[in-house]
């Protein structure tokens, strides 16, 4: 599993028009399932998510992480993230999960995410939708989240 992790001061998702997401202060995490995720690999990522250090402590410095701030967690899901670019002038998708599998994991994923943090938004699997945000920073990060190939959590990357 791929995020894309921007902290923001605000952001939103849109689908036809119409909000169906957004938060304040907090992390907006563009997510990619690829072919192998499980639910450990959600679990994985959520934990990376919540505690990623990417907040100012008192002195300035990023020492804490979004469960300690209590901001917004907002969870896009971005199938774009797995592309294999390395060669040509087209991507290759071919690591990107089935979108039936890709759907499955983001949705445990949100889930499991609105049962360990609040508040926590999220985009809708397959739209076509509109994300805006204001960086703050700006503060941008790229986390993987990988279990080993039999699935298990016993040890990821």
């Amino acid at each position: 599993m791929i995020a894309l992790i921007q902290r923001v001061t605000a952001a939103r998702v849109t689908v036809g028009g119409q909000e169906i997401g957004g938060i304040g202060p907090g992390l907006l995490a563009l997510v990619a399932v690829e072919t192998t995720d499980t639910a450990a690999s959600g679990e994985r990522m959520l934990d990376r998510l919540l505690g990623y250090r990417v907040f100012a402590d008192a002195q300035g410095r990023m020492n804490l992480g979004l469960a300690e701030t209590g901001g917004g967690l907002l969870l896009v899901p971005q199938f774009t993230l797995a592309a294999d670019t390395r060669k040509g002038m087209r991507p290759s998708f071919s690591g990107s999960a089935r979108p039936e599998h890709g759907a499955e994991v983001f949705a445990a994923l949100v889930q499991r995410a609105g049962e360990r943090h609040s508040p926590v938004a999220s985009g809708q699997f397959g739209a076509d939708m509109q994300v805006s945000l204001v960086n703050d920073g700006p503060v941008t990060f790229w986390l993987e989240a990988r279990t080993q190939a039999t699935g298990t959590a016993g040890k990821a990357e």
